[in-house]
C-alpha cells in the first residue's frame, strides 16, 4: 500500500516538458456558385513553428473543402487557425477568406494576410459576361479572365500555391480554382480557366453546346473548386491537412474524432498527418 501511494505521488507530480513543433496548418478551400462563377479560393496557409508541451490537449480541426456555393471551413492547431477559402461567384464580389474567391462579374474576394490572396474578376465583351476570374491562391492571387470577342474568351487561371518539405518532399498545396467561360462559336484554344498549382480546380467551360464541367480542389490541399458557366453546378473546395513535425524523442497521441497517421522517424523527427475530422492531440 506505501508503495501504491508513492507511485501516486510522483505520477501526479509529473513535470511538462515543453518543446518546439513544426506545423503545417491548410483549411479548406472555396467552392464555386452555380452557373456562372469565379474559382474558389485556397484554404488559408500557415507554417511555422509553435513552442508546445507533454501533458497537454492541443485541439485540431480539419477544415471540410466547401459544398457547392459556400467557402470552405476553418483549420485549427491549437491557438493557431487558417481561414477557410473563399466562395467563386457570378454577380456578387468573391467571398473573402484565407484567399478570396473569383467572380465573372464582379471584384474578386480579398485574402487574408499571411494565408493567402485575393481572387480576380471577369471580363465582358459587347455586354456578355464570358470569362470569370481565377481564385486566389497561396503564393499569387487569381488571374483576371478575359473576352476579346464572344468567340475568344478564357477564364482566369487560379492562384499557384505554395510549397512545404515539412514532410521531407517539396509539396505544393493551396491553389485557387480556375474561372469558368465559354464562347459562342468554337474559336481557339481551350477557354476554361486553369487550376492553380496545388489541387486547384479546373474552371468548366461551353463552347458552342459542348459542356465541360468544372473539377473540384484536391481533398487535402485547400484547393479551391473551378468556377463555372451557363447550366453547370458549383465545384467543391478540397479539405484542409495539418502536419506537425516534432522531436523523435516525443510520442504522440492522436484523439477520437481524428483520422491521422505518424510516420516512422526520421533525421532526429517524427511527423504526423492529420487529414479529417475534430479532436484533441497531447504528447508525452
Amino acid at each position: 500500500m506505501y508503495q501504491s501511494l508513492i507511485g501516486i505521488i510522483s505520477s501526479s507530480s509529473e513535470t511538462p516538458i515543453a518543446f518546439s513543433t513544426d506545423y503545417l496548418v491548410i483549411a479548406g478551400g472555396g467552392a464555386s456558385e452555380n452557373s456562372y462563377s469565379g474559382g474558389g479560393g485556397a484554404g488559408g496557409y500557415r507554417a511555422s513553428s509553435l513552442s508546445i508541451a507533454t501533458l497537454s490537449n492541443y485541439t485540431v480541426t480539419i477544415g471540410a473543402g466547401g459544398a457547392t456555393n459556400s467557402s470552405g471551413s476553418n483549420s485549427v492547431f491549437s491557438s493557431i487557425t487558417s481561414t477557410g477559402g473563399g466562395v467563386g461567384t457570378g454577380a456578387s464580389a468573391g467571398a473573402t477568406g484565407g484567399s478570396g474567391g473569383g467572380s465573372q462579374a464582379a471584384a474578386g474576394g480579398v485574402g487574408t494576410s499571411g494565408q493567402g490572396n485575393a481572387g480576380a474578376t471577369g471580363a465582358t465583351f459587347n455586354g456578355n459576361n464570358y470569362s470569370a476570374g481565377g481564385g486566389g491562391g497561396a503564393s499569387a492571387a487569381g488571374a483576371v479572365g478575359t473576352s476579346t470577342s464572344d468567340s475568344n474568351s478564357t477564364g482566369g487561371a487560379g492562384g499557384a500555391g505554395s510549397a512545404s518539405s515539412i514532410t521531407g518532399t517539396s509539396v505544393t498545396r493551396a491553389g485557387g480554382g480556375g474561372g469558368g467561360a465559354s464562347r459562342s462559336f468554337t474559336g481557339s484554344g481551350d477557354p476554361k480557366g486553369a487550376g492553380g498549382a496545388g489541387g486547384g480546380g479546373t474552371g468548366g467551360s461551353l463552347v458552342g453546346s459542348t459542356f465541360t464541367n468544372p473539377t473540384a480542389g484536391t481533398a487535402n490541399t485547400g484547393g479551391g473548386g473551378g468556377g463555372t458557366t451557363a447550366g453547370m453546378n458549383g465545384a467543391t473546395g478540397g479539405s484542409g491537412i495539418v502536419i506537425l513535425k516534432y522531436p523523435d524523442t516525443r510520442t504522440i497521441t492522436i484523439g477520437a474524432g481524428l483520422t491521422g497517421s505518424t510516420a516512422a522517424p526520421s533525421g532526429g523527427f517524427k511527423i504526423t498527418t492529420i487529414t479529417a475530422g475534430t479532436g484533441n492531440v497531447s504528447f508525452a
